[in-house]
């Protein structure tokens, strides 16, 4: 990152949503292979295979539907030796909403431009009260750019900027949250000042410093 771009001002925040804004599905992830003798992390791992062309990844571009989706997942685990539920594993996708991130959100877009950068996938199984927190949520942001419904995904650059367009600032004008880090670096690359997310408080402190001022 360049001097001027550091100088620039931020006029947009962008954020992740699970694992951000909700809390991570990983813990989950572990404990159903931890019930059903997998090897811990082997669903991350599975996920990080081939991971432009993988089932997770035509699924969350909405190129397969659910049940096209668990039966290539299948499949891709029964290749490496294991076997797993499919429908169960996207049953664990939803994480607890973290307030504390709620609330710097409510606060940033009193002053910028926010966006919602999500990989996710279409009819994900929620039941109602559950998906109608989640909307309330996301009236709270300005954009929410979702890999089903644009048919590309993080970390593919154009996704990036898309959010970019859609809240009319450059890449360099904006700050983007995510909890992985292969996420960041393609925004990081064009410009914009990331955030890896791991315990909220801390992520936003580092929030707080790049933009020079209290959230809380």
């Amino acid at each position: 990152m360049t001097a001027s771009t550091r100088d620039r001002p931020v006029r947009a925040v962008l954020w992740d949503f699970g694992g951000v804004i909700l809390t991570s599905p990983f813990d989950a992830f572990n404990a159903y292979e931890a019930a059903n003798g997998l090897p811990r992390n082997f669903i991350r791992t599975l996920n990080a295979t081939n991971p432009q062309s993988n089932a997770w990844a035509r699924f969350e571009r909405s190129e397969v539907d659910l049940d096209g989706f668990c039966r290539l997942f299948e499949a891709e685990a029964r290749a490496v030796g294991h076997t797993l539920d499919a429908h169960a594993v996207m049953a664990l996708l939803d994480g607890a909403v973290r307030p504390e991130m709620v609330a710097a959100l409510r606060s940033v877009r009193e002053r910028y431009r926010t966006a919602c950068l999500t990989n996710n996938v279409r009819n994900s199984p929620r039941s109602a009260e559950r998906a109608a927190e989640v909307a309330e949520i996301m009236k709270l942001f300005h954009a929410v750019i979702e890999s089903s419904r644009v048919g590309l995904r993080k970390p593919e650059p154009e996704f990036y900027r898309i959010a970019c367009e859609a809240l009319d600032v450059r890449a360099d004008e904006a700050v983007f949250l995510d909890d992985l880090g292969v996420n960041l670096k393609p925004a990081r690359a064009m410009g914009m000042r990331t955030i890896k997310v791991g315990k909220p408080d801390q992520a936003l402190r580092d929030l707080e410093a790049i933009l020079g001022h209290k959230l809380r």
